[in-house]
């Protein structure tokens, strides 16, 4: 593999763009040699439908996935928080890179302290609604969705008092506004913020190649996040937001189920010593359904 042109599936997105030219730097950086293959996903295809209703696993993945086991790529990168939690017969997870910013932000168009009772936000995000609507129960959010840019394009020309997004994503495509909240109470996706490489199982030369780009703690971390999100048997269709992190003593962990109008909650929150790394996301998982959650995760699948 080492002489090689390894293939870097990507979406076109300009953040998609962001993360493959990323990897593509760290394999130079290992005298490798790469080119990026651009590939439409069924979530950049249709850009008006709430992706929750769209019922397809891996939205952003799925095309990328078929170009790898067709052999059209070597590699796929992704933001990570968009993976399905259970991966495709054929397809591994090669290395997850050191995180970015978790954090959720509102984008602002008018001050907090002008906003309106019956405000209202814009986001493609259950979760992030959901959790927007149980700090602000007279609010209410619409339909946002597109790529960084054009979502800051809509929200422009809207009447909403701003609109949520990950700050990592602004970031890296260096469109982050100067008027917006960090929202450090909303509990992020299970992976915000984080970038993954996929590729062929059987590719056992190239995965050693690409493993070495892993940044061990938010590989741990990532890891028991999408573990809790699928033990509570989420994704797209339930408001559910995990966060771990590293501590001088252990880790700590952030994790809940949110109603869909808000109303509801069952969070759990914790600190474990470093021994427990690989039982976090199970105990979190089990408090949180035992808590309430069952209830609401059962009330989200008969909507």
């Amino acid at each position: 593999m080492s002489k090689a042109l390894i293939r870097i599936g990507t979406r076109s997105s300009p953040l998609a763009l962001w993360q493959a030219r990323w990897v593509q730097k760290l394999l130079k950086d290992q005298n490798k040699d790469s080119e990026l293959v651009l590939i439409q996903s069924q979530g950049d295809q249709n850009s008006t439908r709430p992706l929750y209703e769209m019922n397809i696993q891996g939205v952003f993945t799925k095309a990328l996935d078929i170009a790898l086991l067709d052999h059209k790529i070597d590699i796929a990168v992704h933001s990570y928080k968009d993976v399905p939690t259970l991966l495709p017969t054929g397809i591994s997870n090669f290395a997850v890179l050191k995180r970015g910013n978790v954090s959720d932000i509102l984008v602002t168009k008018t001050a907090e302290e002008n906003w309106p009772e019956k405000a209202k936000i814009g986001t493609s995000s259950l979760r992030r609604s959901a959790q927007w609507k149980h700090r602000y129960p007279s609010h209410d959010s619409e339909l946002l969705r597109g790529n960084v840019q054009k979502r800051l394009e809509t929200l422009g020309k809207s009447n909403w008092i701003g609109a949520l997004f990950a700050s990592a994503g602004l970031e890296r495509v260096e469109a982050l506004p100067l008027n917006y909240m960090t929202l450090d109470w909303m509990i992020p996706a299970p992976a915000q913020g984080a970038v993954c490489i996929a590729g062929r199982t059987e590719d056992k030369d190239l995965q050693a190649t690409i493993k070495l780009m892993e940044c061990a703690n938010t590989q741990t971390a990532t890891q028991q996040e999408r573990l809790f999100l699928r033990l509570l048997e989420g994704g797209c269709s339930a408001p559910i937001g995990a966060l771990m992190t590293p501590t001088q003593a252990g880790w700590h962990f952030k994790g809940g189920v949110f109603s869909l109008d808000g109303k509801e909650k069952a969070v759990y929150e914790n600190h474990f010593p470093i021994e427990e790394a690989e039982k976090i996301g199970a105990l979190a998982a089990e408090a949180v359904l035992a808590d309430g959650g069952a209830a609401i995760m059962s009330a989200i699948k008969k909507k």
